[in-house]
C-alpha cells in the first residue's frame, strides 16, 4: 500500500517515520510533499527511501491513501489541488487536520473514501492513540486502516461525535501527563534527586503503572489497592492529593479542553 503525506510538519513528518519503521508499508512507498524542503531534507537524511517532492499533486499520482497533514487554514487550498485528481475507485483521503470534521472533508473531496484522524505527538515514537472517523468506507478499508495505525501506537475506529472526546484524552493528555511527570520530578528534587535522575524515576514508574493496567481485567483502584497498606506512606500522600483537589482538577481539566459546540 502506498501513502502520500501533504505536510512534513511536526505530525506528518512523525506519521512518515513511524510508517517507515513499521512492517506494512515499505519506506519506498511513503512519499512526502512539503512547500519548502528543507524537512524534506532532513526526513530523507534519515529514510533514504522515502521519497521527497514539493509538488502535491506529484506526490498523489500513485498513493493509495493521501493523509492531509497540513494547518487547517491551508486544507481548502490545498483540496483544490487534489480533488480533481484523486479518484475515489482506489484512493482515500485522511485528514489528520484537527477540527476539521468529516461533513467538510466530503464537501472538499466529494464521493470520496475519508478518514478523519486524531493521533497524538507520541506517533514520533510509534506509541500514538489515534483516534478514526470514516465515512464512504468498506469493513475491510477500515481493518487495514486499523492495522497501519496500530503499530504506530494503538488505534480506535469511533463515531465522529467521539473525535473531541478522544482528542481531550489522548492528544490534549500527553501534555497532561507530561505536567504530571514534571510535578512529581521537581518533588523529586525536593527528595534529593538530581533533576535527570528525578525524571528518569517518575517515567519508569508510570511505564510500570501503564504496564499493570494492559493485563486482563486490570482495573486502578485494584492496583492502587496492592500498594496502599493502612496507615502506610502510600495512603497518605493520596489523601494528601486529593485534599488538594487533584481527581477534581484532572476532570475539570479534561472538561475545559473539549471544544465548545457549535
Amino acid at each position: 500500500m502506498k501513502f502520500a503525506i501533504i505536510g512534513a510538519g511536526n505530525m506528518g513528518g512523525a506519521l512518515a517515520r513511524g510508517l517507515a519503521q513499521g512492517t506494512r508499508v515499505r519506506e519506498e512507498d511513503i512519499t512526502v510533499s512539503n512547500p519548502s524542503p528543507a524537512k524534506l531534507e532532513q526526513l530523507k537524511e534519515e529514510y533514504p527511501k522515502i521519497g521527497t517532492t514539493t509538488d502535491n499533486c506529484q506526490c498523489v499520482a500513485e498513493a493509495d491513501v493521501v493523509v492531509l497533514a497540513v494547518k487547517p487554514w491551508k486544507l481548502a487550498e490545498v483540496a483544490a489541488q487534489l480533488s480533481p485528481i484523486l479518484d475515489s475507485r482506489w484512493q482515500r483521503v485522511c485528514s489528520m487536520v484537527g477540527g476539521i470534521g468529516l461533513d467538510r472533508l466530503e464537501e472538499l473531496f466529494p464521493l470520496m473514501p475519508l478518514y478523519y484522524l486524531i493521533p497524538n505527538t507520541a506517533i514520533a515514537t510509534r506509541q500514538s492513540m489515534t483516534f478514526i472517523a470514516s465515512r464512504h468506507t468498506t469493513p475491510q478499508a477500515d481493518s487495514e486502516m486499523l492495522a497501519i495505525l496500530r503499530e504506530l501506537g494503538d488505534a480506535m475506529l469511533v463515531e465522529e461525535r467521539l473525535m473531541n472526546a478522544g482528542m481531550v484524552l489522548a492528544s490534549c493528555g500527553i501534555a497532561y501527563a507530561l505536567r504530571y511527570i514534571r510535578a512529581a520530578s521537581e518533588g523529586g528534587v525536593q527528595l534529593g534527586f538530581r533533576a535527570a535522575e528525578a525524571q528518569h524515576i517518575v517515567a519508569q514508574t508510570l511505564r510500570g503503572a501503564a504496564s499493570l493496567l494492559e493485563r486482563p481485567n486490570a482495573h486502578p483502584e485494584a492496583e492502587i489497592d496492592r500498594v496502599t497498606t493502612p496507615g502506610g506512606l502510600t495512603i497518605r500522600g493520596l489523601n494528601a492529593m486529593e485534599q488538594a483537589g487533584f481527581t477534581n482538577a484532572v476532570i475539570r481539566g479534561l472538561l475545559a479542553a473539549l471544544p465548545e459546540k457549535k
